[in-house]
């Protein structure tokens, strides 16, 4: 289970209801609003016998969708080698790469540097949940729980343990597809995401802390959540049906036993459920397992520009009524699609094929869920006129992408980092425009070395300051220096981390 708190840690039927058994789940309500307020402790006094059946219908209705869906659920165990950047072994970790500092080994000595040979790493078990989609076996679950693994092993409703195999994982959606070999698996019918409503009654299934087959209920909460800073495409269901570590890869179902999303993150300061759960839409997870299955590997649309939210400011320079009209182009890749089609630094994209268009995430994720070769029409605002734009979406390079939105220096060194959301400034205690946040680090990387992690801030490069993807970007192209020194946060403490290049 991944869980947004004080750090970005990676942790982690078709049974119909009748019209009777919906109107239970109002009546539910009902009699907990006249409870509260009446302060009655028996139901008898307010219930008549038809009431009461009802609700005992409803109450039924959910375990008949549990013990639909439930054989379908499966936990996943890993096995994967200890990685030792985090130095799992020390309480709270190594967030400034105390332990590669040359000054601990000059006070200390090398022999108490912690050992990090790759020929004697340890073995770390984990595990997650999963959900049958065919009867011949193959399974989805998210990246995260199988990623790195050595051995992933299957757990199924009826106590058979099977070893299962990747098939693909597509890590920027945190979708992977596995598969155990067999027949007449309970394969769990996949539903429609998009045709669910925030309010609607889930249930999430899964094995949080190795409880298998726990069944939580509540409702949607929200709908496009992103921006959260998880996955690369983000499009989340929030849901307040209870979701904890080891629930990550299970489903969350609707109240037909449809399978409409795949439990993937929560929200915790504590490290438990708080009331707020994530699940990737069970349409996005289909369209990777589609292409896996085709092709062995995910194929997305490319624009071919670096796209920005609006603020009050701008909205008025540019003319706009409000913020919430559209989103601001940038920057356009050369030879890129978008450039070819005409589109220019500073348009503003009001709409996609008639849907107004102001979330940058929204957006993004709409062109990446493109087949190559589709056309697009925008309706976009330059110079204070609207005109319309046909684009031909590419396919995405990321070479090509490189080239537009990281420089060259950054992919050497390693990281990836992300313009600060007001999500993720609550979340880690920074500010708005305090700096970029670091989400992800690869191991052995000239950023790994230095002790740079995920979840820290970088406030500034070289002395300048550094307030979104944009200015970092730049400070790290124009740097003539072969040393890159960041002015690196993690909560209330800073340091100074210098970085050679060459």
């Amino acid at each position: 289970m991944i869980q947004t708190s004080q750090a970005i840690k990676k942790g982690y039927a078709s049974r119909k209801m009748t019209a009777s058994v919906k109107n239970g789940f109002y009546l539910l309500f009902t009699l907990m609003a006249v409870i509260l307020l009446q302060g009655q402790t028996a139901l008898s006094a307010n219930l008549s016998d038809q009431d009461l059946a009802l609700l005992q219908r409803t109450s039924k209705a959910f375990a008949s969708i549990a013990k639909e869906v439930t054989p379908g659920v499966v936990a996943v165990q890993v096995e994967k080698t200890a990685s030792s950047a985090g130095m799992m072994q020390f309480h709270g970790g190594d967030p400034f790469g105390f332990f590669d500092d040359p000054l601990f080994e000059h006070f200390f000595g090398p022999q108490m540097r912690p050992k990090r040979s790759p020929h004697n790493q340890p073995k770390s078990m984990g595990q997650g949940s999963g959900f049958i989609i065919s009867k011949d076996g193959y399974i989805l679950t998210n990246n995260h729980v199988v990623d790195g693994a050595d051995n992933i092993k299957v757990k199924l409703a009826d106590g058979r343990e099977l070893k299962a195999k990747l098939i693909g994982a597509d890590p920027p959606s945190d979708v992977a597809l596995i598969k155990i070999e067999g027949n007449n698996f309970h394969a769990l019918t996949l539903g429609d995401s998009d045709k669910l409503e925030v309010g609607e009654w889930v249930i999430a299934i899964g094995n949080p802390f190795g409880l298998q087959h726990t069944v939580t209920v509540g409702v949607v909460s929200a709908k496009g959540r992103s921006r959260i800073g998880i996955n690369d495409y983000e499009d989340f269901i929030q849901t307040d049906a209870a979701i904890n570590p080891g629930n990550s890869g299970g489903p969350l179902v609707n109240i037909q036993g449809e399978v409409v999303g795949m439990s993937t993150a929560i929200f915790s300061r504590s490290g438990g459920y708080m009331g707020i759960g994530f699940a990737i839409p069970i349409n996005m997870a289909k369209s990777v397992k589609d292409q896996l299955l085709e092709s062995g590997k995910i194929t997305r649309g490319w624009l071919g520009v670096i796209i920005q939210e609006i603020d009050e400011d701008i909205a008025q320079s540019f003319g706009l009524k409000s913020a919430k009209e559209g989103v601001l182009i940038a920057e356009v890749a050369k030879d890129s699609p978008a450039e070819k089609a005409g589109l220019k630094d500073g348009d503003i994209i009001l709409d996609m094929n008639g849907v107004k268009t102001t979330d940058v995430g929204e957006l993004r994720n709409k062109i990446a869920l493109m087949r190559p070769n589709t056309v697009v029409k925008f309706t976009i605002l330059r110079d204070g006129k609207q005109m319309p734009v046909s684009v031909t979406i590419g396919e995405q390079n990321p070479a090509k992408m490189a080239k537009l939105d990281t420089p060259k220096l950054v992919k050497d060194m390693g990281i990836t980092v992300q313009n600060l959301t007001p999500e993720l400034a609550e979340q880690f205690g920074y500010k708005m425009g305090q700096g970029v946040i670091i989400t992800d680090v690869e191991q052995g990387s000239l950023a790994d070395q230095a002790g740079l992690r995920p979840g820290q801030l970088i406030e500034s490069v070289n002395q300048n300051p550094v307030k979104n993807q944009a200015d970092f970007h730049k400070a790290i192209a124009s740097s003539a220096k072969n040393v890159l020194v960041m002015k690196i946060r993690a909560g209330t403490m800073s340091r100074f981390v210098a970085i050679r290049l060459k």
